[in-house]
């Protein structure tokens, strides 16, 4: 799949995001990524230790970072101390990407013309944005919404009352009915009595011959991208959350939640009603059963259940006591 931008960028130098810094000279700024992504004239963030391996390797040319976490960061790397960094990677994101905080409608939204699809099949009332792709031998149901630039492999089959934004799409996936795939994340800094919403210039990338089934919500990524491996299945009223990299060959059933950030290994199966919290990584071949909570990390091959979650063993232990 072709990388896409699915938001404005504006042009600006490092200086005009930092003015009361002073800088060894007026670089103009390529991007904004996350730490293990950035390279040469990127903008990246470091606001904790837990992401020190990929601070010791980043190759990005600024780091917005603290003072005590700064000393993790290469030579090369610019360091631009700041007190709350978060805060100050919401401020300067707007700025790059001044549209991205929330979900402005699309006024592009045409409908589809024969002669640019002609291998596609649309139901009533699809509407298409500008300079959507989709591939050979698709299907999209009625009432579905394709906004602005979103790219759909071939062979993929899209339920009706779906809306995909800021979204590229491998061949073979199936969305079933009612999903939401590419909105933005729930994101926002309480800061001197107010909320900062935290732009989200992500995207949403499924890999192939993954199915949705109905009613799933997948959020944009913020900094970083939400990713889907190849060969998933995601069951009905699945929440996934801005930045989640789920693996390939994962069966995740119903009603589960990921929060922001976490990452699933492969061949990972989640029971109904789990709940994953934020910035974990879960390991391969792990299986998770239904209606536990996870809030550490997860090494490969274990087995695990329950509040918070535990080896198998130990819950079942546990419920003879």
């Amino acid at each position: 799949m072709v990388s896409n931008n699915f938001f404005l960028k504006k042009k600006v130098y490092i200086t005009d995001l930092f003015p009361r810094k002073k800088f060894e000279k007026k670089t103009r700024l390529n991007n904004i990524k996350p730490l293990g992504e950035a390279t040469k004239l990127d903008l990246t963030f470091y606001d904790s230790k837990k992401y020190k391996s990929h601070a010791n390797q980043t190759k990005a040319s600024f780091c917005i970072t603290t003072e005590n976490l700064s000393k993790d960061l290469p030579k090369s790397v610019e360091k631009i101390i700041v007190k709350k960094v978060l805060v100050e990677l919401a401020r300067v994101s707007k700025i790059v990407y001044p549209f991205s905080d929330l979900d402005y409608p699309d006024f592009s939204l045409k409908k589809p013309k024969k002669s640019k699809f002609k291998t596609v099949k649309f139901g009533n009332n699809v509407l298409i944005g500008k300079n959507v792709k989709i591939g050979k031998n698709s299907q999209i149901g009625a009432n579905t919404i394709i906004e602005h630039d979103v790219q759909i492999g071939n062979n993929c089959i899209i339920g009706s009352n779906v809306i995909i934004k800021n979204s590229l799409i491998d061949k073979r996936v199936v969305i079933q009915d009612n999903c939401k795939i590419g909105q933005k994340g729930f994101g926002f800094l309480p800061n001197k009595g107010k909320n900062f919403k935290f732009p989200h210039f992500g995207k949403v990338v499924i890999n192939s011959d993954v199915e949705i089934a109905t009613g799933c919500t997948i959020d944009r990524g913020s900094v970083d991208d939400t990713v889907i491996g190849k060969n998933t299945y995601i069951d009905n009223q699945v929440h996934i959350a801005h930045n989640v990299k789920i693996g390939e060959d994962c069966m995740i059933a119903g009603q589960v939640g990921f929060a922001g950030s976490s990452i699933i290994g492969n061949n990972v199966s989640i029971g109904g009603q789990a709940g994953i919290s934020g910035h974990l990584k879960i390991g391969n071949n792990v299986r998770i059963g239904g209606g536990s909570g996870v809030v550490k990390d997860i090494e490969d091959n274990q087995v695990v259940m329950g509040y918070p979650a535990v080896p198998l063993k130990e819950f079942l232990k546990n419920l003879k006591k």
